[in-house]
């Protein structure tokens, strides 16, 4: 199983660079990091189960209603890719299960 994050800024068009993402399974940081040149994380490799994707969208976007997104997850079958993908605006932001 593997996951794969991808954060668009939907103001620019363009990725969102260097936005902090940490990855919690009960309670704990499994994974962490910054997004690269694209925009995406990927390569992480978490259990099954409900976990929480969380975005520091505040240090990316200075003037921003959501200075942090929290995405909460199912990994249903561990042998499956889960790619969640996050456009982000300051004052909206949206998110769905990509591939």
């Amino acid at each position: 199983m593997s996951f794969s994050t991808h954060v668009l800024d939907a103001v620019t068009g363009r990725p969102a660079v260097g936005v902090e993402v940490r990855l919690e399974h009960q309670g704990q940081v499994v994974a962490q990091g910054r997004t690269d040149d694209d925009g995406r994380i990927k390569g992480w490799n978490p259990e099954a189960g409900v976990h929480r994707v969380v975005f520091d969208t505040g240090s990316y976007l200075r003037d921003t209603f959501y200075p942090e997104v929290v995405i909460t997850f199912t990994v249903a079958d561990p042998a499956e890719h889960y790619h969640v993908p996050l456009l982000l605006s300051p004052f909206a932001y949206s998110t769905y299960r990509g591939s």
